[in-house]
């Protein structure tokens, strides 16, 4: 059974987003003290995160931050925030996708079954371990080593340098690198997957793989 762990300081809303996933058989948590989400979310090990942006004491994109220093789980942001920036920050930040209330039940469920599928059927489907010239990741840890030194990335990092290495000597598109990232990419702007690739690149770069991953001008990246 997935465990979702909902922090949203509504409790109208919590209450009802619950009671919406538990009829589909997931098992829900929420948080009750809202100075200690790592603290929770630690103890409760939820396979994805329902966070929203405006809470008590520290906002949803600090206490993304802080879960990305522990795990890769998917993050789904919920908000009344409309702004663009906004929705690109939590991406940026390292969510999984964007929310706006009000929404409607039928929507995220749709989307936490597909981020759900899609994160830990591609762990168990594919190979534990991808090794490329002096990178490894393990895809059950969702860890990145090059020689014996672990590398920081984020969840969309991550993805993405899966992704080219699933494809090594292979053209991948920017389309087929966002389908993999975000069920629904309507609302993300091209730059998005710009500002995930220059960082992934200056991670990469701080690492001595200058050039790992090479662009080819109209088409997409690959690794060679």
């Amino acid at each position: 059974m997935f465990t979702i762990l909902i922090v949203e300081d509504e409790k109208k809303i919590s209450d009802i987003v619950a009671a919406g996933l538990n009829e589909w058989g997931y098992d829900t948590r929420t948080i009750e003290d809202f100075q200690k989400v790592e603290e929770e979310f630690l103890t409760i090990d939820p396979h994805l995160v329902l966070l929203d942006i405006n809470l008590p004491y520290f906002n949803g994109f600090y206490w993304c931050e802080q879960i990305r220093k522990h795990s890769n789980v998917p993050i789904i942001f919920l908000s009344s925030r409309t702004e663009k920036m906004d929705m690109m920050m939590a991406l940026n930040m390292g969510g999984d996708d964007f929310m706006q209330k009000p929404f409607s039940m039928e929507m995220l469920i749709t989307k936490v079954h597909a981020i759900l599928r899609r994160t830990y059927t591609y762990q168990t489907v594919n190979m534990d371990v991808v090794k490329h010239r002096d990178i490894t990741l393990h895809m059950k840890k969702a860890a990145v080593y090059v020689g014996e030194q672990e590398m920081e990335l984020t969840k969309n990092e991550f993805k993405i340098l899966c992704v080219l290495l699933e494809a090594k000597n292979e053209i991948v598109s920017r389309d087929k690198i966002m389908k993999a990232l975000w069920e629904d990419e309507s609302f993300i702007d091209d730059n998005t997957l710009t500002v995930n690739v220059n960082r992934l690149r200056r991670k990469l770069n701080d690492y001595g793989l200058d050039g790992y991953i090479q662009t080819k001008k109209g088409q997409g990246y690959i690794i060679i």
